[in-house]
């Protein structure tokens, strides 16, 4: 028997596959459960990384990947490059090598430009509480002086 968490993921990505856009409301009609439940559930799963809020109140399932498998690279002394990827092995000529590391560095630098995005916003955070709180010193600090000059 699944319990409520499992039936609003389920749901969630059901009515996600099916393109229809995921709601509190539509979880609650497609699974027979309480508003109050469907939040509640929607709120672990979002917490848990399963589900993530896209707007107020619109929901899809994260993406979920299987487990990474171990990747090596080794240069062997006659130039050919081998590959493993779990018990997958490629052997690559150097020109495929470059070839492979000129496409891969797309990656590396999307890579890059998310984690310094990611790096920004945090400072952004940051700095916009300070703000408020030193906004909210300063009006106090006027309120007092108003006190004291009135």
């Amino acid at each position: 028997m699944r319990n409520s968490k499992e039936l609003v993921l389920e749901a969630v990505r059901e009515l996600h596959a099916q393109e229809q856009v995921v709601t509190r409301e539509t979880l609650a009609e497609h699974t027979g459960l309480t508003m109050t439940v469907v939040d509640d559930r929607i709120a672990v799963l979002v917490d848990d990384g399963q589900v993530i809020r896209v707007q107020r109140g619109v929901f899809i399932p994260a993406p979920t990947w299987p487990t990474a498998r171990p990747i090596s690279k080794t240069i062997l002394p006659d130039g050919f490059v081998k590959i493993e990827i779990g018990d997958e092995v490629l052997t690559l000529t150097p020109r495929e090598s470059r070839a492979l590391g000129e496409l891969t560095s797309a990656a590396a630098q999307q890579f890059a430009a998310i984690e310094l995005g990611r790096q920004a916003n945090e400072v952004t955070a940051e700095l916009a509480q300070r703000i408020t709180s030193l906004r909210r010193r300063i009006n106090a600090m006027e309120a007092e002086a108003r006190v004291v000059q009135g």
